[in-house]
């Protein structure tokens, strides 16, 4: 194995209604990769005319959910009355903080003529201090996200910095988010920057200092040692990575650093005392049992 792979994870493979996802974090041999505690490879999936993603209102407390595509569109409504259509290339950043109830579906005209979705979905888990901080929603176009090209190289940067760049998407600790393109034959190399990084295989053709990756897979990084990544064919990949924020602890779509803040927002999804959104008559109850997913939320 090259000298800067530390792991591979396999997926886990979802079923989120109707259309698959795969879920690399929490893995059951890694909880996190610096504050990145949940993340999903959404589809690729075909939805005939009339058809499409819904998830119904539910709620999260002390994270944010980093929403970005690769095809399709999604609608997000939320309980801060936040109404806003996503397109690829663009990024949704919200902060559930003390607590956020919010919606995902396939917009009404999307709907209507059949569409594809395929995109990337992360929970980053936030500092102590900020955990319980206010929510707020914040929609960043595609004009907005730094994207540029170097040697056979596409790369987006979703969040953070890297390569001399910053993102305007406001995080709560430094991180580094890139969505990276590269045609056959090129290859980038990936920087130490954070002591937890890692690179996930949207398709095949890529390698890692050699090492061919399956697709979909997610590749932990030695710290310390700069990576090399790059195409036998032409490819794309994930980058994540950031410093741990600590342990953190994960029911369902609650994540907190302390227990009884879950127990406390179970309670309280349970009573009805989140926020609602407005427009929407659903919800997704709370789990039976401890470790019960009757419905995937996004």
């Amino acid at each position: 194995m090259p000298n800067s792979i530390r792991d591979v994870l396999e997926p886990e493979v979802k079923d989120l209604g109707g259309f698959e996802a795969r879920r690399l974090l929490p893995h059951s041999t890694r909880q996190m990769v610096g504050p990145f505690i949940f993340f999903d490879h959404i589809g690729p999936a075909s939805f005939s005319a009339g058809q499409g993603m819904d998830v119904r209102p539910h709620p999260h407390i002390n994270l944010a959910t980093v929403t970005y595509l690769f095809e399709g569109a999604l609608l997000h409504r939320d309980s801060l009355e936040v109404v806003q259509e996503i397109h690829p290339g663009a990024v949704n950043w919200m902060t559930a903080g003390r607590g956020i109830v919010h919606s995902e579906r396939t917009p009404k005209a999307t709907r209507s003529q059949g569409s594809r979705l395929h995109g990337i979905q992360t929970w980053i888990a936030f500092p102590d201090e900020h955990e319980e901080t206010e929510p707020w929603f914040r929609h960043y176009s595609t004009s907005e996200i730094p994207s540029w090209q170097e040697q056979g190289v596409s790369i987006t940067l979703i969040a953070g910095q890297a390569y001399g760049r910053t993102s305007p998407v406001q995080t709560f600790s430094p991180m580094i988010y890139l969505d990276v393109q590269l045609l056959a034959g090129s290859h980038l190399n990936l920087p130490p920057e954070y002591s937890e990084q890692a690179v996930y295989s949207v398709t095949n053709g890529l390698e890692i200092d050699g090492e061919p990756l399956e697709p979909q897979r997610l590749t932990i990084l030695v710290p310390g040692q700069t990576a090399s990544i790059g195409a036998r064919a032409n490819a794309r990949c994930i980058v994540v990575g950031s410093e741990p924020v600590g342990e953190r602890h994960k029911w369902w779509n609650f994540v907190s650093s302390r227990l009884d803040r879950i127990e406390q927002a179970k309670a309280d999804w349970q009573n009805g005392k989140f926020g609602q959104v407005p427009h929407e008559t659903e919800l997704i109850p709370l789990p039976e049992q401890p470790h019960s997913l009757p419905e995937q939320p996004l």
